[in-house]
């Protein structure tokens, strides 16, 4: 882990040392972009475009809490390792393995929903359907993407939900296990939009990210790198399905 950016504050040492005070910030981070999703899903209506951007603006208020966390801690954002100077051609080079186990974990999430509803059921893109044909809109959502999803989603589900999950339990072996597969639980829930078989899918595509976020040793760029590639995987096939 990083060294600490600025001095702990008062309520930064309680985040640090209290299991309330750390289950609290986790609860209001999540409850803080249901409140936002909510509030605005009356005014959007069926709007797949606006529909989405509400799901980036609860992603940048999450993120502005989980920010906000770390300075009262007295860390930055390289304690859940966002460190520039990680960067370098080995970054790349496990991004890309990275992706092949995220890839691997989306298609055994396909093949169990397979085996349970007894059809090759796939997740949900009818939200997308907006990308079809429409260059000018994929290049646009896949630099908003990289920066609200894959970014932002890395660091939430991973970095940070990780990280505070395993601080309350020690950061043991056995914890840390417990704790990626609840981080993975939460990253198919939130996708709910995508039906069953998305959360299930993107469920087993974040036990995959949250085993491999340990395995590089926390470097996130790792992560965030193979989340990208996913991502703009996804939203070029949805714009090529329209041609």
């Amino acid at each position: 882990m990083a060294e600490k950016s600025n001095q702990t504050t008062a309520l930064g040492s309680t985040l640090q040392s209290n299991r309330i005070a750390q289950s609290l910030e986790i609860l209001v981070v999540f409850f803080l972009a249901f409140i936002i999703i909510k509030i605005a899903q009356p005014f959007v209506g069926d709007n797949p475009i606006l529909r989405q951007s509400i799901v980036w603006v609860a992603n940048v208020a999450m993120l502005t809490m989980v920010w906000a966390g770390l300075r009262l801690r007295g860390q930055s954002w390289a304690y859940f390792g966002l460190n520039l100077e990680s960067v370098n051609l080995r970054t790349f080079l496990l991004s890309l393995l990275v992706f092949v186990a995220a890839v691997f974990g989306f298609v055994i999430g396909a093949i169990i929903m397979a085996n349970i509803a007894g059809v090759p059921e796939n997740a949900n893109m009818s939200g997308y359907n907006y990308l079809q044909g429409n260059l000018p809109m994929l290049l646009g959502v896949l630099v908003a993407v990289f920066f609200v999803s894959s970014f932002g989603e890395e660091v939430i589900y991973r970095g940070f939900l990780i990280t505070r999950i395993s601080e309350m339990g020690g950061n043991g072996k056995m914890w840390l296990k417990i704790t990626v597969l609840i981080s993975a639980i939460i990253f198919g829930l939130v996708h709910f939009e995508w039906g069953v078989a998305g959360m299930v899918q993107t469920g087993f595509m974040g036990l995959a990210l949250g085993t491999s976020y340990l395995l590089v040793k926390r470097n996130l760029w790792v992560l965030v790198l193979a989340h990208a590639y996913m991502d703009a995987t996804l939203m070029i096939q949805m714009y090529l399905g329209g041609l």
